[in-house]
């Protein structure tokens, strides 16, 4: 499958993924593009969608949490930030992602 299609293909399977989980794709489409044609390179290399701005480990487990969308394995930290560590997915009434603050999860605040 060429990089185009495969882009296409995972947008259709992640869709209706991350809407269950109260996100969207970002509307910047030349951010989800990009984001898209990353993971499908990843994909074709590793043979696994993974986030193009996570390091991989060694640590197979570990890596399975880093896999599109990761959303589930990261769910208090992404809903805080109101948007996935790549930006590929933002909560559903986001307009402006560039607004949203990126920080680590060591950041986060916790009760």
């Amino acid at each position: 499958m060429n990089a185009e299609a495969r882009k296409k293909a995972l947008r259709f399977l992640f869709a209706p993924i991350v809407d269950k989980l109260g996100y969207k794709f970002t509307p910047n489409e030349e951010d989800a593009d990009f984001l898209l044609e990353q993971e499908a390179a990843l994909e074709e290399k590793h043979g696994m969608p993974y986030c193009p701005c996570q390091a991989r480990s060694k640590d197979r487990a570990e890596n399975m949490k880093i896999i599109c969308p990761c959303i589930p394995f990261h769910r208090e930290h992404y809903d805080a930030m109101r948007r996935c560590w790549c930006g590929l997915f933002v909560h559903k009434d986001v307009t402006d992602p560039d607004s949203l603050v990126q920080f680590p999860e060591s950041k986060l605040k916790r009760p």
